[in-house]
């Protein structure tokens, strides 16, 4: 807590270059462009970093290849570019996944039609990846015992990426970023107003939710980053926008793994939409559903679950059906859709509406909004928004400054040596560099010094004590769940008693809230109880 009063004092009546409303992965990419390149930059979000639709995705980084269905080759083609950059920068936090994806006899299109669109697909990304590979429904079973060949004409499989830590740690990564060029970022902090000076500049009264006190600051340009918040804070503000969203509510559930093979299952629910299975840390993810809903707050509901189950179990040959005793945790969220008033996109089924982003710029306010998007373009979003602001007179000293991707090859395999000598199994060696990157050296020294923080908090799972301390003093952890949910996936891959029982995770609140730990700790335990739908 330490270090966010520290932020939370360096924004008290300063004046900053850029402030970013809004720490997803939208918000996230701006700050941490903006800084590298000599921006004085304000990151701030009401919630935790990631903590909205940035922590509710499918873990998946994709180029989109059910937009070849409604012709988007262009839209295809550039998030395919995006996944590869993503790839080449990112070698560890982001790899290539195989898709087995099936073809149910009856299906509106081919299965040759289909697996000449994987081709297509492969194409339009540069044969970037590795090929696709069509197969005959005898080979489905040899390939997959898992799944369920009656019905089946065959399948073909084709390649995507995918992040093996959540999608919120990847956010987090371009905050500390944007932390290290020296960037303010708070979390838990409301921007009760804001305001045009006569000067021009913007004027930001700034509510800590978490703690109460209230703050005034400065910034000559206002980029609104709430993502499915967007339209309300700039009505909330008086702001006019040509474009808005709609809503998307899309699940998963969280079941114990059903396959043992490290690909993703694909195939199409009961009413047309892909359908996917997805390794998860030894979990298996399930979803998604696409239910149009009037506003970004929204939850899980019974029918949600049903819908998941339902075309699970028809199409897997599971020792025994799945069912609600059978999911350990869920995500929920919407996917903020982009449209334009009058234009065509107003007109279409909302259901094939792409994930496209719009950046909208007003150089006479200063201030720019981000509507739509998705993680698999996040680099071209902080590109847009750097050469926008440049345009609009924000100074950037260092324009080309590189403001991404994992440290050189070289320094991961020093590291794995070092984390070899200390005694660290390689999959433990692994978790630190992707999810600390240059930041996992001092990890392993604080293990040299005390091996007992080599140790898992929780038995089974993937979080160290050596963790703990580093997050309490740099991550900005405010709530258990902040570390339990977006810092780390281990709420949703252990189950709730698991970790409620745990007296290793009683002790790392500890560490993490000091004489806090108690509140913090029955904070957590009200705000996860279950309440499910029913």
């Amino acid at each position: 807590m330490r270090q966010r009063d520290s932020l939370w004092s360096r924004m008290q009546g300063g004046m900053f270059d850029v402030a970013i409303v809004g720490a997803g992965i939208n918000g996230a990419v701006c700050a941490a462009a903006l800084s590298a390149r000599g921006a004085r930059v304000l990151l701030l979000d009401r919630g935790d970093i990631g903590g909205g639709t940035s922590m509710q995705s499918s873990n998946l980084v994709w180029g989109g290849i059910k937009y070849l269905e409604s012709l988007e080759l262009g839209l295809v083609r550039s998030l395919c570019r995006s996944r590869n950059t993503l790839l080449s920068a990112y070698p560890t936090a982001v790899r290539e996944v195989r898709f087995l994806a099936t073809h149910a006899r009856g299906f509106r299109h081919s299965l040759l039609k289909l697996w000449a669109g994987s081709w297509l697909y492969w194409l339009l990304g540069g044969g970037f990846t590795r090929r696709p590979r069509l197969l005959p429904a005898t080979r489905l079973a040899a390939e997959e015992p898992v799944l369920d060949p009656a019905g089946l004409s065959g399948g073909f499989e084709y390649s995507d990426a995918w992040l093996p830590d959540n999608d919120a740690r990847f956010t987090f990564g371009f905050v500390r970023d944007a932390l290290r060029s020296g960037a303010v970022v708070l979390n838990y902090s409301e921007a009760r107003s804001l305001q045009r000076r006569p000067d021009g500049t913007w004027s930001l009264q700034l509510r800590d939710v978490d703690g109460g006190r209230e703050a005034d600051c400065g910034a000559r340009f206002l980029v609104n980053a709430a993502g499915p918040w967007a339209d309300a804070l700039n009505s909330g503000s008086g702001l006019a926008t040509r474009h808005h969203h709609v809503f998307s509510r899309g699940i998963h559930l969280i079941v114990d793994r059903v396959t043992d093979h490290e690909r993703v299952l694909a195939f199409f629910a009961d009413d047309g939409r892909p359908f996917f299975v997805i390794p998860m840390e030894g979990r298996s993810c399930l979803g998604t559903t696409d239910t149009r809903v009037g506003a970004p707050e929204t939850q899980v509901t019974a029918e949600d679950r049903r819908f998941v189950l339902d075309n699970v179990n028809r199409r897997l040959r599971l020792a025994r059906p799945l069912t609600e005793r059978e999911i350990i945790a869920e995500r929920c969220g919407v996917r903020p859709l982009v449209v334009a008033p009058g234009g065509r996109d107003e007109a279409r089924d909302w259901t094939h509406l792409s994930r496209r982003h719009v950046v909208e710029s007003r150089a006479d306010e200063r201030r720019l909004t981000i509507f739509g998007g998705k993680l698999t373009d996040c680099l071209n979003v902080g590109e847009e928004v750097c050469a926008l602001l440049e345009r609009m007179g924000c100074a950037l000293p260092h324009r080309h400054a590189a403001w991404f991707g994992e440290p050189s090859a070289q320094a991961r395999e020093a590291f794995e040596r070092e984390a070899l000598a200390v005694g660290l199994t390689a999959t433990a060696s692994q978790w630190l560099w992707r999810r600390y990157g240059r930041d996992a050296a001092g990890l392993l020294r604080a293990i040299h010094d005390d091996p007992s923080l080599a140790l898992p908090v929780v038995s089974g799972g993937s979080l160290l004590r050596c963790e703990v301390r580093h997050a309490a003093a740099h991550e900005l952890v405010v709530r258990m769940e902040d570390l339990l949910r977006r810092r780390t996936s281990l709420s949703l891959v252990m189950r709730r008693e698991t970790l409620v029982g745990s007296a290793g995770l009683r002790q790392a609140c500890g560490e993490l809230f000091g004489d806090e730990a108690e509140r913090r700790w029955d904070e957590w335990l009200e705000t996860t109880a279950p309440s499910r739908d029913t």
